[in-house]
């Protein structure tokens, strides 16, 4: 009997957390201090790599794993890996997602190093590109500083502290288009088509909803994918402080069910259990109260094109933020794994990516939302290699 209790004690833990955690990408409104120092900005640091890179890190990436590695060996020289120990094989099994993050992460550099009067000398994979299995341990880019007076700061900085990623429900009411005007202007000059779909498209606003709803479903009801976000999940301001990283979450009931054993971060709830059927609820609210999306389509896919997709997006969600504007990405139906095969062929032709090599890149929620925190991030020592 005492065992019965405790597994289903164990059963309901467990289904507590999945509806708390699943898809949430580092943000909470209740993270320790140091967990978001980095946030508060380089200080007075004077090594002016090092204060480019006190920027870079405040960066989207997916999962808020921050697979970001820096060697500083070579005077007056950044260059860039991937972190292959920060990856996600299930969800984004060909690293596309990665790829961009590591866009987001230069465009960052890019733009403190202008705020420096310093221009960037940009070779992306000076070693050649991953090819479609994945990273290897090959740079993605090799950036050098060069002062130069000519350089001017980029408006869109002032905005890098205030960026969120917010997926919150939204007010209904759509962005100006002004707001939308600012956003693609941000992104002139990059090998891509972007576009938003407004309450003015009420057919496609519907359709894009129901799929981003269902793409959701289906990660939380495949197992692999469910756990993938266990794998990153920081429980509690200890976890939270220790890694900065990941997905956290702080909320007292959590923990409780974590610190007396009743959370098995090994083990996926089920898809029909109470829990996970109330996040998709939750979820679905979030998606109905969508006033707008935004995305971003490229006539290839290959690995310069991710990761110039990459330093485009963050400019877009700059210029949104300039604008108070949320953005909230919504990767599942993008995502190259065999059960969403059929909700990434519903996107590409909703959005008319149907030609060879279209790739949807981006695909987000975009509207007016609640103010949130930032996510935690690790520093730029930790990313240092050779620290």
């Amino acid at each position: 009997m005492q065992t019965d209790r405790r597994n289903a004690l164990r059963a309901i833990g467990g289904g507590v957390i999945a509806a708390a955690a699943a898809g949430l990408a580092g943000c909470s409104s209740e993270l320790p201090a140091e967990a978001v120092a980095a946030w508060q900005g380089p200080g007075a640091e004077t090594d002016l790599r090092r204060w480019v890179l006190a920027h870079a890190i405040l960066a989207p990436h997916s999962h808020n794993l921050q697979s970001w590695l820096v060697d500083l060996g070579e005077p007056g020289v950044i260059t860039l890996y991937m972190d292959l120990q920060q990856l996600l094989p299930e969800t984004d099994p060909f690293s596309r997602q990665m790829v961009m993050s590591q866009g987001t992460f230069l465009e960052l550099l890019d733009q403190a190093a202008r705020q420096r009067g310093h221009r960037t000398e940009m070779q992306l994979f000076p070693l050649g590109a991953f090819d479609r299995k994945g990273p290897d341990q090959r740079p993605t880019a090799r950036i050098r500083l060069v002062e130069d007076p000519r350089v001017r700061p980029d408006p869109l900085f002032a905005q890098v502290f205030r960026r969120r990623t917010n997926r919150s429900p939204y007010e209904m009411r759509p962005p100006s288009a002004q707001a939308l005007q600012a956003i693609r202007e941000a992104m002139e000059g990059f090998p891509l088509t972007a576009g938003f779909t407004d309450p003015a498209q009420a057919a496609a606003l519907q359709v894009q909803r129901e799929i981003a709803k269902q793409a959701w479903r289906i990660e939380l009801s495949t197992p692999r994918t469910l756990l993938e976000s266990y794998k990153v999940l920081r429980v509690g301001p200890k976890e939270i402080a220790q890694h900065r990283d990941g997905l956290s979450l702080n909320d007292p009931m959590v923990r409780f069910f974590t610190a007396v054993g009743l959370f098995d971060r090994t083990r996926a709830s089920a898809p029909d259990s109470q829990a996970i059927q109330g996040q998709i609820k939750r979820f679905n609210a979030a998606i109905d109260s969508t006033p707008a999306f935004f995305w971003m389509v490229t006539a290839d896919n290959e690995r310069v094109t991710q990761l110039l997709a990459g330093r485009a997006y963050v400019r877009a969600q700059l210029a949104a933020t300039a604008h108070d504007l949320a953005m909230h990405p919504l990767q599942q139906a993008l995502q190259e794994y065999p059960e969403q095969e059929q909700m990434r062929e519903q996107i590409h032709q909703a959005l008319g990516a149907q030609q060879a090599g279209h790739t949807i890149q981006m695909w987000a929620r975009l509207g007016h939302g609640p103010t949130v925190g930032p996510a935690p991030r690790r520093g730029v020592q930790a990313h240092l290699l050779h620290a």
